[in-house]
């Protein structure tokens, strides 16, 4: 096999249209790059969720009356400001009017428990928060002991009109699903009344650079804590450039055909991934203001008879999810109802495509599913299958525009062309570090910079990326990591473990489940009480699926539990 050089080598295989690389100092900021959307298609429908449609320009006026709101209210450059969201047509809004103000995004998963968002908050520092009603007795049970001092609430209905109203007493007073709570060590704030304060738009936004931080998106780590990936305004600008880059061929396909069909949109994107989510964010977001794609925000996409539901009234264009979403949806009734004849690109990321789902998403809807390979640390892409592929490929593409890829062996010696190594990236949406973690970004990062993965892959020889298996001992739970020692410290606090060990297992549908492994004192041990134990301190997709009792567990000559074995 040829070596591979410190050149990119696969631009040669590049579609046509895709350059081989991007400027990430085209705009000065993120700012900039929303703004130009904002002035270049306000008329265009920014986002549609439940059946209500809002356009660039009330986007526009939404997020800079928040943005002002916050600064009026004493936040500064660089303040953190969580935002805890499903996709509702506030989350956009939050997102872009937090970074409109100069603060920082820290997107928290809405499934957490208040023991995991007390971390984040902690972690982060962040002294607001935007928060769907249904989740603040999360927030109240931990309030005082964070730096939180302003609260911001919205419920599912507050942007959908008339209808929206009938929705929040429905969730009020028929499902009892806004709890109560008290929220007396903070300021509480509407963010309805907030969008009608017209005379709060008088005070100077501040100057942002490349350099400073937009999100503090959370990973996990080799030790189970969370750790926050600094993405700073040049992160974010670059990956969504590099998107759109990829894109080109399709793109142009979609430019024609509005010029033909006169639409205001570009097209539409399915947004099912959660915003929260590194890969919507910016495959949904920040390229669909980019290029005036109206982005359909999905709330609930496990609630797979509404999502089909929703899909049979809709055009759609372009198509983000994670296998096991792609697969539930063709196993719902009435998924060959939906029209897919527009659909111009089905991308899979987050965890592995499995060639089963990808042949079947490719029979019935006569899209190729194409798959994509990234990290929170690099904003995330870093590689793709081209867009013009006809046919499953089963590795996840070629580097993006700008972005260098190698496989590194264990003394970080680069690697031949087809050995397995492990896989490093170099590029201007690679993270600057962890958030107040010095040691763990030294660990993952070479001498001439490259981050290190963590994943084990090789390069062919048409450069094409495969990923061989996790370095770690990672969990993919619909795209989602789980990271065992997270959960084995959860679980050993409870009474009678003695000692417990967690791993990943494929179920009868071929996806991966957290499978619990306990000693225990207890000879009437309850698994169904420890399950509850878990649902209790951990977000649901992280409770285990599975639970064994053994009388040992096995270990290593040092007295390390031994994974691999369990598996």
């Amino acid at each position: 096999m040829s070596i591979q050089k410190n050149e990119s080598f696969w631009q040669k295989y590049y579609p046509n249209g895709v350059p081989n690389d991007i400027d990430p100092y085209k705009y000065p900021n993120l700012i900039a790059l929303i703004d130009e959307g904002f002035s270049e298609h306000p008329s265009d429908v920014a986002y549609t969720c439940l059946g209500k449609s809002i356009t660039f320009s009330e986007v526009k006026i939404r997020c800079e009356t928040l943005a002002h709101f916050l600064i009026a209210k004493g936040l500064k450059k660089g303040d953190r400001v969580g935002i805890m969201l499903p996709n509702l047509l506030q989350n956009p809004i939050s997102i872009l009017g937090v970074l409109k103000a100069g603060l920082v995004v820290v997107n928290i998963n809405p499934l957490y428990t208040a023991r995991e968002l007390q971390f984040q908050l902690d972690d982060s520092g962040a002294t607001a928060i935007i928060i769907l009603g249904n989740f603040c007795d999360k927030l109240s049970a931990i309030l005082k002991k964070t730096a939180i001092s302003t609260v911001i609430t919205t419920n599912i209905g507050d942007l959908l009109g008339p209808k929206g109203i009938l929705i929040n007493n429905y969730l009020r007073y028929f499902k009892r699903a806004l709890p109560t709570y008290d929220f007396a060590s903070a300021s509480e704030y509407k963010l309805t009344e907030i969008f009608k304060n017209k005379n709060i738009s008088n005070g100077k936004l501040p100057q942002i650079d490349h350099e400073d931080t937009a999100f503090l998106q959370y990973t996990g780590g080799t030790t189970g804590r969370s750790k926050g990936a600094i993405l700073s305004h040049k992160n974010m600008i670059a990956n969504c450039l590099q998107a759109e880059a990829w894109f080109q061929p399709v793109l142009g396909e979609l430019q024609e055909s509005r010029k033909s069909d006169d639409l205001k949109n570009l097209g539409t994107m399915v947004c099912a991934l959660p915003l929260y989510h590194i890969f919507a964010l910016t495959a949904c977001l920040f390229l669909g203001l980019k290029v005036s794609l109206r982005n359909l925000l999905v709330p609930n996409p496990k609630d797979f008879n509404g999502f089909v539901k929703t899909l049979r009234n809709e055009k759609f264009h372009i198509f983000p999810g994670v296998n096991t979403l792609f697969n539930s949806l063709m196993n719902t009734k009435n998924f060959e109802k939906i029209n897919f004849k527009a659909l111009k690109i089905s991308l899979g990321g987050g965890m592995a495509v499995t060639r089963t789902v990808a042949e079947r998403w490719h029979e019935k809807t006569k899209c190729c599913l194409i798959e994509g390979y990234g990290l929170s640390e690099t904003s995330p892409c870093v590689s793709v299958v081209p867009v013009t592929s006809k046919k499953y490929t089963g590795d996840v593409g070629l580097p993006v525009p700008s972005t260098m890829v190698t496989i590194l062996n264990s003394n970080e010696k680069l690697l031949p062309v087809g050995e397995i190594g492990e896989i490093a990236v170099h590029g201007p949406q690679v993270m600057s570090g962890y958030w107040k973690n010095n040691e763990e970004t030294k660990k993952v990062f070479t001498k001439n910079g490259h981050f290190k993965t963590g994943d084990l892959g090789r390069f062919n020889e048409k450069g094409s990326l495969q990923i061989i298996d996790r370095k770690k001992d990672l969990i993919i739970i619909s795209g989602f990591n789980v990271y065992p020692n997270e959960i084995e410290d959860v679980v050993a606090g409870y009474p009678g473990i003695i000692e417990c060990a967690v791993v990943g297992v494929k179920d009868t549908n071929d996806t991966e489940i957290v499978k619990l492994f306990v000693v225990t004192s207890e000879e009437n041990f309850s698994k169904e009480e420890i399950q509850k134990f878990c649902r209790l301190n951990l977000a649901a997709y992280k409770c285990p699926k599975e639970i064994e009792v053994r009388d040992s567990l096995p270990k290593s000559n040092v007295g390390k539990i031994l994974r691999k074995e369990l598996r």
